[in-house]
């Protein structure tokens, strides 16, 4: 039998029965797991640093024979895929303006999934209370969030009972990231890392990204482990000050060197785990090894497009910056408490998703939105849906069909009808902002001016990103 890669030991400080503390081992090197009726359970234990090596000899000198050095085939796996950030980004529809959030848990009472840790933030069942905030604060076209919830969260409570509790994030925009197969991609394409005492947060760090601590139970840690050590060194995260503001702090003041050490004891042989694992089975089972094939591991696969998709309320904020060309800014808020602040602004509107939860806001919608493909034969064509909607919304001034990550069709209730397209980036890839909010930068438009010629273009602004978007009028239906 091999146990996994050993990254940490938790324990836990208890007074015994003189009335002084003991360190009580819990989990990882700790005899209750590694040992049987006092012998070792495991024929290898395997460790990917000789820094594990030292803490195994003095919490559990029996199983110190057991250990195999094999290096960390998860981490060999990321560093492999390093160079794919940015297909990983475009897959969680991330341009290359916006910040990617990963927001991380590992399974703990004291996690930032947890039952609540006063000691670290003492708010309590952080993340639940930490998601719709991030969704208020972030301007949903500058920033992109996305969770990765350790397994256990998943099993331990049902996947029916999380996405209840993340519902409301979710609407706003969340995404959820596979337990098992996406949160590697997603660590590397990250611009901060939101996490806790987790290998998933250790990793991260180990690669080089930005890492704010929204958790961090000291007194659960081994101080002698390196995701110890992470929690002296990264930042954490204050509960009640701007969650924007401490996010930009991190990432803009993030020296790439400041985890260089802790990423040397992530693995004390990178890139060769395949090598050393594949070694070590086939003396465990006894027969030669293979010499005719190198020992390889699986690439990291391209993850599917699945960009954010909010379906809660958009409150969105205008500004006319100049008529010639025509340039529009736009800040658009999901799901917000209040009325966002922007002293620049001098218009505002609400855009809501056909599919939203609340479907009496879209009685009072300035704009309605749907993506979908353009000949789905249950609402498209696009010519179509946007009539019935403004026809079901007396109210709505303009219903938005987005078709694609760069384009959607718009009817305004004048009864134009155009294709708004956003020119591709500087490697004729698409762009990547969501195309409602070029919709909300028209009806911005069309509050000043009417429309023009036949076909004009648009500059709509995202934070310090520029979009050209071809205003081009289609023959209404």
């Amino acid at each position: 039998m091999v146990l996994g890669t050993i990254r940490s030991s938790q324990h836990r400080t208890t007074p015994d029965n003189t009335g002084q503390h003991r360190t009580t081992p819990v989990f990882g090197l700790a005899p209750e797991w590694l040992l049987h009726n006092g012998r070792p359970i495991a024929s290898a234990t395997v460790l990917s640093h000789p820094e594990q090596l030292d803490r195994l000899g003095t919490a559990c000198p029996e199983a110190a024979p057991t250990a195999v050095l094999a290096g960390d085939p998860c981490y060999d796996r990321v560093l492999d895929a390093l160079p794919y950030r940015e297909r990983f980004r475009r897959a969680l529809g991330v341009a290359p303006h916006q910040r990617l959030v990963v927001v991380s848990s590992t399974w703990a009472p004291r996690s930032l999934f947890g039952d609540g840790d006063t000691e670290s933030n003492g708010e309590g069942d952080l993340l639940p209370w930490l998601l719709p905030r991030l969704a208020a604060e972030l301007p949903a076209d500058e920033y992109r969030t996305v969770a990765v919830l350790h397994p256990n969260i998943w099993y331990g409570h049902g996947p029916g009972q999380v996405r209840g509790w993340l519902d409301r994030a979710r609407r706003a925009g969340l995404g959820l990231i596979s337990e098992l197969h996406g949160w590697r991609q997603a660590l590397i394409a990250a611009d901060c890392v939101l996490g806790d005492h987790g290998s998933v947060t250790y990793y991260a760090a180990s690669i080089g990204r930005p890492v704010l601590l929204g958790a961090f139970p000291d007194g659960d840690l081994d101080p002698a482990s390196p995701v110890a050590a992470l929690g002296r060194t990264a930042p954490k995260l204050r509960p009640h000050g701007s969650l924007r503001a401490q996010i930009e702090r991190a990432v803009q003041g993030h020296d790439p060197g400041r985890y260089a050490e802790l990423a040397a004891q992530t693995t004390s042989a990178p890139g060769r785990s395949a090598a050393l694992l594949r070694r070590l089975f086939y003396d465990l089972i006894g027969i030669p090894e293979p010499t005719d094939r190198p020992a390889l591991l699986d690439r990291l696969p391209l993850p599917p497009y699945e960009p954010a998709q909010p379906t809660a309320p958009v409150r969105v904020l205008t500004r006319l910056i100049d008529a010639e060309p025509p340039t529009v800014a736009v800040t658009r808020y999901a799901d917000a408490a209040h009325e966002p602040e922007d002293p620049d602004a001098d218009g505002a509107h609400t855009a809501v998703h056909e599919d939203t939860q609340d479907a009496g806001r879209l009685s009072v919608a300035d704009v309605v939105v749907r993506y979908g493909a353009e000949d789905d034969p249950r609402v498209g064509p696009p010519a179509a849906w946007t009539a019935e909607v403004l026809a079901r919304h007396p109210h709505c001034a303009l219903a938005a069909y987005v078709t694609g990550p760069d384009r959607c069709t718009v009817r305004t209730r004048q009864g134009d009808l155009v294709r708004l397209t956003a020119a591709p980036d500087e490697t004729g890839r698409a762009d990547l902002c969501d195309p409602a909010a070029y919709a909300s930068a028209l009806l911005a438009w069309l509050g000043a001016k009417p429309l023009g010629a036949a076909q004009a273009e648009l500059t709509v602004v995202t934070g310090a990103a520029h979009h050209r978007v071809a205003v081009e009028r289609l023959s209404p239906a």
